[in-house]
């Protein structure tokens, strides 16, 4: 990320960037100020955006030896393509050997294969920058920065809260601090209250706090919850997806723990945010014993069932699993 600061600071680029990983925020943001930095924002003849898997990679080639109209560069945006993950395309890889120096590409991918003969390519002749989820002292910085760009300032328990309730994805973050910048226009300070009345809770943080009721056999709550999100037109099979997820991660978490691998190792493994692993997965795990988590998985696998074969309908079946995993 440092390079292409640099970068951008110094006008010197390099003619090929390939932004990748699970944050999207930071892809976009970086996808941005690169585009901003090559090319004006009007010269749509020489900035071109290829997006999706059906993208016409002879297109992208012959158009990537085509001089710049009337300008210094020509600027080619290309996302979510998968060209990352599937068979490389020889002239592709060819031209990024061996990149005109009036060209520039920007790759935008979610996923990549480290071991694949683009990625190497990449590498080799450009500059290729993980965007990944953020550990929890990054979002509470760059949180405060947000906040101190419109004179605002947050309590600590305000700056835990809102974290709780967003997760650590940061375009969720930046639209609840949004909120509430503008709810409290006349105020410098935000509070925990503030929080509370304003921010909503992510669908994933209620899964979890279902799933928390449940391992406290707390069945009023877990319904409490489960009714919410159908109040929030929640379909039944998503919420019912989301717990089965919900309890494999747990049975991840709880078998790699008891295997004595290193709160790092799981994090990698599961794909878990670290900050979240230790704060929430790792405390909620331990209050399941690895049998109670495999009957709950195959619990979730016979609702699904159910609905499937048309046995039950989805919300009743999904109503029923969290009354018998919530029993005493």
């Amino acid at each position: 990320m440092k390079r292409i600061v640099q970068d951008i600071k110094n006008g010197t680029f390099g003619n090929i960037y390939l932004l990748y990983g699970e944050e999207a925020y930071l892809r976009r943001q970086y996808r941005d100020n690169l585009k901003k930095a090559l090319v004006p924002e009007d010269d749509t003849m020489n900035c071109s955006v290829y997006s999706g898997k059906d993208i016409n990679v002879n297109e992208v080639i012959d158009l990537a030896g085509t001089m710049p109209f009337f300008a210094e560069r020509r600027v080619i945006i290309v996302e979510n393509s998968g060209f990352f993950k599937s068979a490389v395309n020889e002239r592709l890889l060819e031209l990024i050997k061996q990149m005109p120096e009036t060209t520039y590409f920007l790759f935008v991918e979610e996923e990549v294969d480290k071991r694949g003969k683009l990625y190497k390519a990449v590498t080799a002749n450009g500059y290729a920058a993980l965007c990944e989820v953020q550990d929890e002292a990054t979002l509470k910085k760059w949180i405060m920065s947000l906040l101190k760009k419109e004179n605002k300032m947050i309590t600590a328990d305000a700056l835990n809260f809102l974290l709780d309730k967003t997760g650590a994805n940061m375009e969720t973050i930046r639209r609840e601090v949004e909120k509430l910048v503008c709810y409290k226009y006349y105020d410098e300070g935000i509070t925990a209250q503030d929080v509370e009345a304003l921010c909503t809770v992510q669908i994933q943080n209620r899964i979890f706090e279902m799933v928390e009721a449940v391992a406290a056999k707390n069945q009023k709550a877990a319904l409490a919850l489960y009714y919410d999100l159908l109040a929030l037109k929640e379909a039944p099979m998503k919420i019912l997806a989301l717990i089965a997820r919900q309890f494999n991660m747990l049975f991840q978490v709880k078998e790699m723990k008891k295997k004595g691998y290193p709160e790092n190792e799981i994090a990698q493994q599961t794909g878990l945010n670290a900050y979240f692993l230790k704060k929430k997965y790792i405390p909620q795990a331990a209050q399941f014993k690895l049998h109670q988590l495999e009957a709950a998985l195959r619990e979730c696998v016979a609702a699904e069932e159910r609905v499937k074969t048309g046995k039950m309908p989805d919300i009743l079946s999904v109503e029923l699993i969290i009354v018998g995993l919530s029993a005493k």
